[in-house]
């Protein structure tokens, strides 16, 4: 067999290159046509996209426009209705300032006696706490045992053996007696007990008195150490007895406690 020749060599070097860019002419015009078909693939896709988000657009645009037309249109009916709604405010706290007064004086008859154990009245409640004012008052403050229109718990869940015992709540017949019984409580606080439970009668008030008065709690407390003889008025109004028998009136809480620390101040440099 004879050995090939340069020009042989050369021809089969040329139709090889020549195969070889045939298959890769072919190659890229598969890859091209593939990348166009993705290419078109995904412009429809956010041609799509963009149609929808200018839609929204759109219709922004219009929603917001008439707003604006509406807005322009309701200037006065807003002013008209925030005049309205501070008229309804005023008139809101005139209602609920009544509905309080009226709360108030369905329970002046009322008072709460707090300490009691529980279903120590038994069935018949009215003549056992009747009975219980004469007993823990003594005979001289109630001859005989006041007459009750009503006497029962609060409405709250039962506790349970270890649980503080619910408030007794009393509706006296006369308001008279009522007010007896409170002054007479009064004179004896700290003293008043029923069998080996101590007991506290208090006035029946309304939850936002009862708010107001517990406010001055610290200072009642300060004043007493101090030797003053404090006392609250309806609704929450503190007068204060000093030791020379003056009165003091204290409009608020800020001004019982500089009153405090005024006193205190006082019988520091006293006693040095």
């Amino acid at each position: 067999m004879s050995k090939p020749t340069k020009r042989d060599r050369e021809r089969e070097e040329a139709a090889n290159i020549s195969a070889f860019t045939t298959v890769l002419t072919d190659k890229l015009a598969e890859t091209k046509a593939e990348l166009l078909a993705e290419i078109k693939d995904t412009y429809s896709k956010y041609e799509t996209k963009l149609n929808a988000v200018q839609a929204t657009v759109d219709d922004h645009a219009t929603r917001i426009s008439g707003l604006e037309r509406s807005a322009d249109d309701t200037t006065t009916d807003v002013t008209d209705v925030q005049a309205k709604l501070s008229e309804l405010v005023g008139d809101n706290a005139k209602l609920k300032a009544k509905v309080m007064d009226l709360e108030s004086r369905s329970r002046r008859n009322n008072i709460r006696i707090v300490g009691l154990p529980e279903d120590v009245e038994g069935v018949k409640p009215t003549a056992f706490f009747s009975q219980l004012l004469v007993d823990v008052l003594g005979a001289d403050t109630l001859p005989s045992p006041p007459r009750l229109d009503r006497a029962h718990r609060p409405l709250a869940a039962k506790p349970g053996p270890q649980g503080r015992p619910r408030a007794v709540v009393i509706c006296f017949h006369h308001f008279e007696t009522r007010e007896l019984v409170v002054r007479a409580s009064r004179k004896l606080r700290g003293k008043l007990k029923y069998k080996d439970s101590a007991i506290h009668i208090f006035e029946d008030y309304i939850p936002e008195v009862m708010e107001q008065r517990n406010r001055y709690r610290d200072v009642m407390k300060s004043l007493y150490e101090l030797g003053c003889r404090p006392a609250l008025r309806y609704p929450a109004k503190l007068f204060v007895v000093l030791e020379d028998g003056s009165k003091k009136h204290l409009s608020s809480v800020k001004e019982a406690t500089d009153f405090i620390s005024r006193r205190q101040r006082a019988a520091e440099r006293e006693t040095e």
